[in-house]
């Protein structure tokens, strides 16, 4: 009898097909379903209405291949494409907001630059102020900062800037560990009322004695310093994470401009500098008798850095304001996150998986931002002695000030430089930072080895235009770029924390500058510094994956595939040998690349996210204070596909849903009509009777 019986090869039919009752396993079934290899693959009516999704314009050729996997010509081409017709689209935009409103302009940039880079103006700002005021305290306080003090301890005077560092490295962790566990909007109005503290300790500072000074001023800096710390990772978290606006991450805004959004809030950094550097020259010559020559008094030094820090502390109490009534949704990207893998406090085990598949990654981030630091904060620090060579040592304090205007002004244009090209795919965030530490290697270490010579007469044109090339090449480079991808490469449970440690190893590097320093000669830090350069090149060359034209929610997507032990399941862009590491190509993580295979997983993935909004909606209330998010990517064919209800297959310009929010729940047999695909909405398929 068991010779009569047939039965179906597939127990588990794919999207689009009918299950029906077997009989009992004979070993002689047949196959009437398609063979395991032809479900793997996406149907041409699939393709069509889930194009817009999966294969968006701004990655993909209209044939469907992926920007990355074309010949170096054919994507050139097709990057240069869409970078122009992006570049026209904003101008055009920016031309309608100029007749609109002349000013529209510049209130869009105050929202998306100004106020997520507060804090960093903020940090830019007061932080190397140290390195300007040093040298007014040493024509004032000889005793004390001069280069041989008798009334304070050398000591104390060094530690001024250790305990500033030390305060940073402090906030980078503690914050980065607050904007993943409680939330970023917390870690960010924490951030604010930290700074507003320590500029009102700054503003404040005394002593019985001049030592006394010294040590209220040192830690009063460290205070500063926690504060500033913690704006690293959480400004760079929620910049990236609120790219376009309300946590939305999957869109063409996002691939395109995700670096240039989150280094137009970093280069607020730069400005920072700017506006200390001229607020200090105008509060010198406005209390010193009317100009910037010496002799400097005690009361027109004492009145010009009590007030440089006086004013910043007004703008720290509004950004404390703003942060706390206005950025309400900042961790809203985070909150989705934790909710899906169902996790309510500190995310340990995602940490814990971050350590074991992405090692690699916080090598780069961590030791490229550290040797860094070594170039950018050493520069920064001790800028008053390299200018003081620049300037053939003959300036005074205000001669070296306008030297320092001019080295942040060109600092400025690298920063901008490095966001309006950090985006562009054929460049991009790796070989931006392997050029720009090449750059400074190159400029620091041809005066080492010849220093007498481009410090005399003869050649300090050419020690000028070194430095300050370094200066420039150090923004459009390393110094953005640490900024940006030590955030970007991680998953959203632990980015501000890995963010943050990557922060704190890049200021031990800052660190040792500022010891270093302390301690050996002008010329012999142009012995040490270049190598830092050249190491940092190489560790970006081997460890750091270019996660530029990167879709941030396919890093997200990969990452829920780790969490739940499919990692070898995983197809997708983000294991691309372009989005990929040396080291991790030498690893083999991307092997299991398929495009093809990964088009009809991202239908089940989507199909998946379509069940829990279609579930979230029907069980909310429809006065609920916390609507259902809904991004539009879903068309009137998709949610017909999903629903299994029968739709023309010729119309294939699907319109999103603008009335239709309310669906009932599904029925057993909607949920098995809603896996049919469109060979069967067309032409239903035969059933085979046991």
């Amino acid at each position: 009898m068991a010779r009569f019986l047939r039965r179906h090869d597939e127990h588990d039919p794919p999207i689009g097909e009918i299950p029906v009752p077997h009989g009992p396993e004979t070993g002689n079934e047949h196959a009437d379903f398609p063979s395991r290899h032809s479900i793997n693959y996406a149907t041409d009516y699939e393709k069509q209405i889930f194009s817009h999704i999966t294969h968006p314009d701004d990655s993909y050729t209209g044939e469907g291949v992926y920007w990355a996997d074309l010949p170096f010509w054919k994507r050139l081409s097709f990057v240069s494409k869409v970078d122009r017709a992006e570049s026209s689209a904003e101008a055009a935009h920016i031309w309608g907001m100029f007749k609109n409103d002349p000013l529209s302009p510049v209130a869009w940039y105050f929202r998306n630059a100004i106020l997520p880079g507060a804090g960093l103006g903020l940090e830019g700002y007061v932080l190397f102020s140290i390195g300007n005021l040093e040298p007014l305290f040493g024509s004032v306080w000889n005793t004390c900062w001069g280069k041989k003090p008798t009334e304070c301890s050398k000591d104390w005077v060094s530690a001024v800037q250790y305990l500033e560092i030390i305060g940073i490295m402090v906030g980078q962790v503690f914050v980065g560990i607050i904007g993943d566990w409680i939330g970023r909007r917390w870690g960010l109005i924490q951030d604010a009322l930290v700074m507003l503290l320590g500029l009102c300790m700054l503003t404040g500072s005394w002593g019985t004695t001049l030592q006394g000074w010294v040590i209220m001023y040192g830690w009063s800096l460290f205070v500063y310093g926690i504060g500033v710390g913690g704006e690293y990772p959480i400004t760079a978290t929620s910049s990236m994470e609120n790219a376009v606006s309300a946590g939305r991450m999957s869109t063409r805004d996002d691939r395109l401009h995700r670096g240039r959004k989150v280094t137009m809030a970093f280069l607020m950094q730069g400005w920072g500098q700017f506006v200390n550097q001229v607020m200090l020259i105008v509060l010198l010559i406005i209390f010193n008798r009317g100009h910037g020559n010496p002799p400097y008094s005690m009361t027109a030094t004492q009145y010009a850095f009590r007030l440089s820090f006086a004013f910043p502390a007004i703008g720290t109490l509004w950004l404390a304001y703003y942060r706390t009534w206005k950025m309400k949704s900042a961790g809203k990207q985070l909150e989705k996150a934790k909710k899906k893998a169902h996790v309510t406090g500190y995310d340990v085990q995602s940490m814990k998986m971050v350590i074991n598949n992405f090692g690699g990654r916080l090598l780069a981030t961590a030791g490229g931002w550290f040797c860094n630091d070594v170039f950018f904060y050493g520069n920064k620090l001790f800028q008053s002695q390299f200018i003081s060579v620049i300037s053939g040592g003959q300036g005074t304090v205000m001669t070296t000030w306008t030297w320092n205007l001019v080295n942040v002004v060109v600092s400025l244009a690298g920063y901008y430089t490095a966001s309006m090209t950090i985006d562009n795919k054929m460049y991009g965030r790796k070989t931006m930072q392997q050029v720009g530490f090449l750059m400074c290697f190159i400029m620091f270490v041809i005066p080492a080895f010849n220093y007498e010579y481009y410090t005399s007469p003869a050649g300090i044109h050419a020690f000028q235009a070194m430095y300050f090339l370094s200066s420039f090449f150090n923004q459009f480079g390393p110094n953005s770029v640490t900024f940006l991808v030590a955030g970007e490469v991680y998953p959203t449970q632990i980015r501000a924390s890995a963010h943050g440690f990557s922060a704190m190893i890049g200021k031990a590097g800052a660190l040792l500058a500022a010891i270093l320093y302390s301690y050996i000669s002008d010329q012999t830090k142009f012995y040490v510094v270049p190598w830092f350069g050249l190491a940092g090149m190489l560790i970006t060359l081997i460890w750091l994956p270019d996660t530029t034209g990167l879709d941030l929610k396919e890093q997200e997507r990969r990452w829920q595939y780790i969490l739940n032990g499919r990692d070898n399941e995983y197809h997708g862009i983000a294991i691309h040998p372009q989005h990929l590491s040396l080291w991790e190509r030498w690893m083999g993580v991307g092997k299991n690349y398929h495009p093809d295979l990964d088009m009809k997983a991202k239908i089940r993935d989507l199909r998946a996210e379509w069940d829990e909004k279609e579930a979230a909606r029907a069980g909310s209330d429809a006065e609920s204070m916390d609507p259902v998010d809904d991004d539009g990517d879903f068309t009137d064919e998709i949610h017909d596909y999903f629903r299994g209800t029968v739709h023309n297959g010729n119309s294939l310009k699907g319109k999103v849903k603008e009335n239709d929010r309310t669906s009932p729940s599904r029925s057993n047999d909607d949920a098995t009509l809603g896996e049919q695909s469109v060979n069967e909405k067309i032409e239903p398929a035969p059933l085979t009777s046991n």
